[in-house]
């Protein structure tokens, strides 16, 4: 009797492309893919850019309130630790966040959607406010105002509380913490906390080793690494070539795109440190003045979401054209490019690195360090600018109770915290 003939076995699609070598694969990790969307991340974030008040550090907050503890999108360590990684990167700390975050969600796609969300609501009222040059001298003053600013200091309680809890579980690294916080305020320079977190990751390298916790959860990064070496080069050719290009050309669109991305290649310590720099560029070149200059930072001051959108009202007014919209378009784009070709070029490699031991080590001191830079930033200059008295202190305390104990989101805390505000004209 013939044996039976077997039967070739059908390869699945799905069969083969397991087979595929991926980059997990190298790495012996399992496949990892994004699991939201372009339009779930644009939606998140589009509410985080319309009530996230109170600079780059509260910004963090919100940040962690909305998409660690409510939607649990990443784990507390994989968000302190994409939090050093930004820490270290130059231009605008939060908005590097909200790209990577996007892009653990949702891939490349979720990464502009997170800046789309998080940085065109202050950038279009920037723009309005350009054209429309009506500003009142008393607005940062108001009590409307003045609730955002109190609640931002709830919100950063709260993440200052949430992150030493996990990330500074033990005395060296609550001592680690603690001395970053007294250093940061003594000199409140952007070097010195450069060098404080440099310094935290030598000490964890040295002395942290082998510190009890949880294995990091591998983040859902599937950008392949010719891309991130695509934007390392892609950086290095608009840094070097945009200068020469702008002497050979004379093009005022390009010498508006090339100091617009210099500015936003260069500066650490986010988005003050970046308005000294821009006045250097701007004003003494005769696009702006000074008092120009002055109303837009004031009125920067005033909006949510990230300070850097102060490019979209210089581009807005500036002289000669472009201006107007398309400046605004110009200058906000070459300020922010530089941050995105810094996460996608770094993130890549991000995974394999939270798993190298000797990193791991360095990491638990810098994070150490960052919980004791946002406990400086607590006090200066989110509670100083916005705590003066005990009515103050008192919606300080109700909105941090909404957060911490009745878990209320904070875009709702953020709106109840204006409108009592305005209604008790605080300060």
């Amino acid at each position: 009797m013939d044996e039976p003939r077997r039967q070739a076995p059908i390869l699945s699609t799905s069969s083969v492309q397991e087979e595929q070598p991926t980059e997990a694969n190298e790495q012996n990790e399992p496949p990892r893919t994004p699991q939201g969307s372009f339009l779930e991340v644009l939606g998140v974030f589009t509410i985080l850019g319309l009530t996230s008040f109170g600079g780059p550090i509260a910004h963090l907050g919100y940040f962690r309130q909305e998409i660690v503890v409510r939607r649990k999108w990443v784990d507390e360590a994989a968000y302190a630790d994409l939090i050093a990684l930004c820490q270290f990167l130059p231009g605008p700390s939060s908005s590097q966040m909200g790209i990577a975050l996007g892009i653990t969600r949702a891939g490349l796609w979720g990464g502009l959607a997170a800046w789309i969300g998080f940085t065109l609501p202050s950038a279009i009222l920037l723009t309005l406010f350009a054209y429309s040059m009506i500003y009142s001298k008393g607005a940062t003053q108001s009590g409307l105002l003045h609730g955002l600013l109190v609640v931002s200091v709830a919100v950063v309680a709260q993440a200052v509380w949430g992150m030493a809890t996990t990330l500074c579980p033990d005395r060296p690294r609550a001592t680690m913490a603690l001395l970053a916080a007294i250093i940061i305020l003594l000199w409140p320079l952007a070097f010195v906390q450069i060098a404080v977190i440099v310094l935290a990751g030598v000490v964890g390298w040295r002395l942290l080793h082998g510190t009890p916790g949880e294995e990091p959860t591998p983040l859902p990064i599937v950008l392949p690494r010719r891309l991130a070496i695509a934007c390392w080069v892609v950086f290095l050719a608009l840094l070097l070539g945009l200068p020469l290009l702008r002497q050979i050309t004379q093009s005022q669109p390009i010498a508006l795109f090339d100091t617009f991305f210099r500015v936003g290649s260069l500066v650490f310590g986010g988005g003050d440190v970046v308005l000294p720099l821009l006045q250097r560029e701007v004003v003494p070149a005769g696009w702006v003045t000074n008092d120009q200059f002055l109303a837009g930072y004031a009125a920067a001051q005033a909006v949510p979401g990230p300070l850097f959108t102060f490019a979209a009202y210089l581009g807005a007014v500036s002289k000669p054209a472009p201006n107007g919209w398309p400046g605004a378009a110009i200058a906000l784009v070459a300020i922010f490019l530089p941050s995105f070709l810094f996460v996608i070029g770094i993130l890549p490699f991000w995974n394999r690195l939270r798993t190298f031991e000797p990193f791991k080590a360095a990491l638990r001191g810098v994070n150490a360090a960052v919980v004791g830079i946002l406990l400086a930033a607590l006090y200066q200059p989110i509670w100083v600018s916005a705590i003066h008295g005990p009515l103050d202190f008192a919606l300080g305390l109700f909105a941090f109770g909404l957060l911490a104990i009745w878990k209320v989101p904070p875009w709702v805390v953020v709106l109840l915290s204006a409108l009592i505000g305005a209604g008790l004209h605080l300060r």
